[in-house]
């Protein structure tokens, strides 16, 4: 909840690694949120009645209870708390299943705090107090759009659309980060995952991909515009279906 003395953010920080908490811990607090930190995932479930925290930030790799396992239990209860996940494993799959069991995002260790500080005010951004957040949802919809989270089927003026997985991959992503500027080395990270020797080239041309069999104007854009030298954004009004 937020601090009653300053409006400040509350987050509440699992890791088992005491390393990560002795360090990240007063980093986020010089920047101006309160923090709550625990070691492992059952003390997170444990804290979050108590806490009430605004944010949660989960290692996946926790004893007692994974990262995972306490997203899947805190969602499970209708608490819409916006999560994020850190993790060591560099597999897009992985990921892309974490934010299909309602992960607001995903970050690698190591990180940038800063970043981190990033995504947490994103995340806040785009949520509605105690309302699921698009990351919950089943199918999200922007304009003529229309994307079924659970078959992984798009569709444009009720008609169905062929991408390839990773075009999917990156549409869902952006999809639930809507507004938000996106660089090419993350959506590379998110889509393709470090077990893929790949360069930035081919974040554009999965881009391309969707702008031609979506019908989207990269002059005009309904629903990605290109940010040059920095990324993408998806500018397209999300909805929950």
């Amino acid at each position: 909840m937020y601090d009653e003395m300053s409006d400040r953010i509350h987050v509440l920080l699992a890791d088992d690694e005491e390393i990560i908490r002795d360090n990240l811990g007063p980093l986020l607090e010089r920047n101006g949120f309160v923090v709550t930190t625990v070691s492992n995932g059952q003390a997170a479930l444990d804290q979050i009645p108590t806490v009430v925290p605004d944010v949660i930030v989960l290692d996946v790799m926790m004893p007692h209870m994974n990262g995972r396992e306490v997203l899947r239990e805190i969602r499970e209860a209708q608490n819409w708390t916006p999560v994020i996940l850190l993790t060591n494993v560099g597999d897009a799959d992985e990921r892309a299943m974490a934010l299909e069991e309602g992960a607001d995002d995903y970050l690698n260790k190591p990180f940038n705090t800063h970043e981190l500080i990033a995504r947490i005010k994103n995340v806040l951004r785009r949520v509605q107090q105690n309302q699921p957040s698009l990351a919950t949802a089943t199918r999200l919809n922007s304009g003529q759009l229309s994307f079924d989270r659970i078959s992984h089927r798009v569709y444009v003026d009720g008609k169905e659309v062929s991408l390839t997985a990773k075009a999917i991959n990156l549409l869902e992503y952006m999809m639930t980060h809507p507004d938000e500027l996106i660089g090419r080395d993350r959506l590379l990270d998110v889509v393709w995952g470090w077990d893929y020797v790949v360069g930035t080239r081919a974040v554009d041309t999965r881009v391309a991909e969707l702008r031609r069999l979506l019908g989207d104007d990269a002059n005009h854009p309904r629903y990605i515009e290109t940010i040059p030298g920095q990324g993408y954004r998806f500018v397209g009004e999300v909805k929950q279906g």
